[in-house]
């Protein structure tokens, strides 16, 4: 006798030529819990479009394909099952966290994800918010300070300062003691000073060469904008980058670019900075499972994160 397989909904892709217009609601089983992985029925999820472009979406670690797989990697919703050895969670504690790029993602009800990826989301924080967190919430932090060795008193330069990334680095810079100047569009203006730039650069209609010397260039935008920005590093200083390896070499300073990783201990600094409301979210649409296609499909310029409501 063969056991019935309980189908789940998600979002997948099989064709990446397609990109987001391939993006396709189906039902497929819901997983199991490996080893030392938890099941966490999603209430929140996150994605971020720049997923479609990197090659574990596609692939497994050996190179192989993978589709039809499920993106999004950033989720918040409650543990339903627990896999042989895992310890440290529990059945129904609420968690948030960042999944593996190799494996079947976040836009579904439910995903398998290893139980070290995961953090306790308080109770008075909102899974909307705790699905905002992962991506942008460790890429500044890994950035300013695993990376960056970010310490008070010193200027950063935080381009796409009005974005995801870019407000958590605005926030968590200052709130370090660092003197921090967003880049943007003219449209960008208030929201990054809203944040907590104390400068603001249009990068369209001044000049960044005016901004003078800094410690720090936190750069989500590499090519040109990158190579300009090297040249006002201060000797010293450093450019981080998330947008692969700087092409930028830097005379007497450093060039580092990473990949964020799950970190169970820097979520929390970040959820607890949310309790405590040192750090807000940049969220901008919110739209559930089944309208989902079409949320992450919207052709106009998208102010702020869009977050996945999978559980009403």
């Amino acid at each position: 006798m063969t056991e019935e397989k309980i189908l789940m909904k998600a979002i997948v892709v099989t064709d990446q030529a397609a990109g987001m217009a391939g993006m396709k609601l189906v039902e497929r089983p819901e997983p199991q819990a490996a080893i030392n992985d938890v099941v966490v029925q999603i209430h929140a999820s996150g994605f971020v479009p720049t997923e479609l472009t990197w090659p574990s979406t596609w692939t497994d670690r050996r190179d192989r394909d993978r589709t039809p797989s499920i993106p999004g990697h950033e989720l918040a919703g409650v543990v339903t099952a627990l896999g042989y050895g895992t310890t440290g969670l529990s059945v129904g504690q609420r968690v948030f966290g960042l999944a593996d790029w190799y494996r079947d993602g976040t836009l579904a009800e439910y995903v398998a994800i290893e139980a070290r990826n995961l953090a306790p989301l308080p109770g008075n924080v909102d899974f909307t918010v705790g699905a905002s967190l992962p991506i942008s919430g460790l890429t500044a932090w890994q950035g300013l300070f695993e990376h960056g060795r970010l310490r008070a008193g010193q200027s950063v330069l935080v381009h796409g300062a009005a974005g995801a990334v870019g407000t958590m680095v605005t926030q968590l810079a200052r709130e370090f003691g660092a003197y921090v100047i967003g880049t943007g569009r003219a449209a960008d203006r208030q929201k990054a000073l809203d944040f907590g730039a104390q400068e603001f650069v249009d990068l369209d209609n001044d000049t960044l060469e005016d901004v003078g010397e800094v410690d720090l260039v936190f750069d989500v935008i590499g090519g040109g904008i990158q190579k300009r920005s090297a040249g006002l590093i201060r000797p010293g200083g450093t450019l981080v980058s998330i947008v692969g390896p700087a092409e930028a070499r830097l005379a007497d300073g450093l060039a580092v670019d990473f990949v964020v990783e799950s970190d169970r201990a820097q979520l929390g600094e970040i959820v607890q900075r949310v309790r405590d409301e040192r750090l807000r979210t940049n969220i901008g649409n919110i739209a559930t499972l089944d309208d989902a296609v079409a949320a992450l499909n919207r052709t106009e310029r998208r102010k702020g994160k869009t977050i996945i409501r999978v559980r009403p």
